[in-house]
């Protein structure tokens, strides 16, 4: 199951970035007793980034060959654990250890401008997450196994001793992971009605994960200068932004190709051609974004990634109709 936890194909935890030495109490902070004002935990929550694993949910319960009609309730319930659940409790998890570096450079936030006063964004963080693993409970021994993993790479992401997101290296896999692999072995095997998905579906979960590295590379060079400032470690600022670009574009490739030969054996021709039609597009995409990596992030995450996403949904399309009888 996913988590945190960070986009999809575009979504992630937000603005990773390294404890500072701040007034417990930071000046920002309006209220500290009270009530959390109900807009103010929806935001905290971000649905924003629900869509990117719920995707991947998507795209698992495609590939599993099952009549969609078939377990609807299962695959609401999967759907709801994935997305605003999980990935939700690890938006709030990610605030709450951040909330100190927000109170300086994003006063605004629901915890430090007081909208979300005293312990309160800790205890929905802790609240979230037992709503999630009581309902992924639901899902099967699989599903539930999944959703637990989830939730432990969201709180490892941000919270210490372990604060993944300050290395680029692990924060960015066990995003990808959370955000794409987790979810699809999920929707697969509650379609499945709780069984564990077969081999060639889990390796194709496990290639999208390891791309997503690379989309998560992507996301961090909107934050260079203040990562940099504040200690976090994350791949342009430790590669340095054109390496740290062309290491995003490789990742991405090498193993969208393996997901591409992983499905080829079983997937109609016609997924095949259109899968690596998807792939070769990417490239003169790529070549561009490599002219100004800072500058061009965002345009690519907007243009290669929804060919990259796409690709996943061909590859889970080509699945079924390669198990269906």
């Amino acid at each position: 199951m996913t988590t945190a936890v960070p986009s999809p194909a575009a979504g992630r935890a937000p603005d990773r970035q390294a404890d500072v030495t701040v007034p417990d109490v930071p000046p920002t902070v309006h209220r500290t007793t009270g009530l959390p004002e109900p807009l103010a935990i929806l935001t905290l929550l971000k649905p924003v980034t629900w869509f990117p694993p719920m995707w991947a949910f998507g795209c698992g319960l495609v590939a599993s060959g099952v009549a969609l009609g078939t377990h609807v309730g299962l695959l609401l319930l999967g759907a709801l654990v994935t997305g605003p659940l999980v990935c939700g409790a690890s938006q709030a998890v990610n605030d709450w250890y951040d909330r100190h570096v927000d109170a300086i450079n994003e006063p605004n936030r629901p915890i430090p401008s007081g909208r979300i006063p005293g312990q309160w964004g800790l205890a929905i963080a802790i609240g979230w997450s037992a709503l999630a693993a009581l309902a992924g409970w639901q899902l099967g021994p699989f599903g539930a196994a999944a959703t637990g993993v989830g939730l432990i790479l969201a709180w490892a992401y941000s919270a210490p001793p372990f604060r993944l997101k300050l290395n680029g290296w692990w924060g960015n896999l066990a995003v990808g992971l959370s955000y794409e692999g987790l979810a699809w072995v999920t929707g697969h095997a509650v379609a499945l009605g709780g069984a564990t998905p077969p081999g060639r579906s889990l390796l194709l979960a496990l290639c999208y994960s390891l791309g997503g590295h690379g989309i998560m590379t992507l996301n961090d060079f909107k934050a260079i200068e203040g990562d940099r400032l504040l200690g976090v470690r994350s791949l342009p600022v430790q590669l340095g932004p054109e390496r740290a670009a062309r290491f995003a574009c490789l990742v991405m490739l090498v193993f969208q190709v393996a997901a591409l030969l992983i499905a080829a054996p079983v997937v109609p021709m016609w997924a095949i051609v259109l899968h690596a039609t998807l792939i070769i597009a990417q490239l003169p995409l790529m070549r561009r974004l490599l002219t100004d990596p800072r500058a061009l992030a965002p345009w690519y995450n907007a243009t290669g990634i929804l060919l990259y996403v796409l690709g996943m949904l061909v590859s889970a399309v080509g699945l079924r109709a390669g198990v269906s009888p």
